[in-house]
């Protein structure tokens, strides 16, 4: 099952202050806000999880153009 780490705040142009991890639906993983992609991605696969990294920054989980295997980003 994919995670999908989302860029905050959400829907906004401007710097990202932060990542929430949430599924397909928009349920978050966790109530946490991690600092970076890299620390977002260890959570996710520590929970057993396949993260997706956004390639773009206003984010739409139904458009796989914006979406990436983490292992594909490294």
């Amino acid at each position: 099952m994919y995670v999908y780490v989302e860029p905050s705040p959400k829907g906004q142009w401007g710097p990202i202050d932060g990542y929430t991890l949430e599924f397909e639906d928009g349920i978050k993983l966790t109530e946490e806000r991690f600092p970076s992609e890299k620390l977002a991605v260890s959570e996710i696969k520590l929970r057993g999880y396949m993260p997706l990294l956004p390639k773009v920054r206003i984010t739409d989980k139904t458009d796989t153009a914006h979406w990436q295997a983490a292992e594909a980003a490294v």
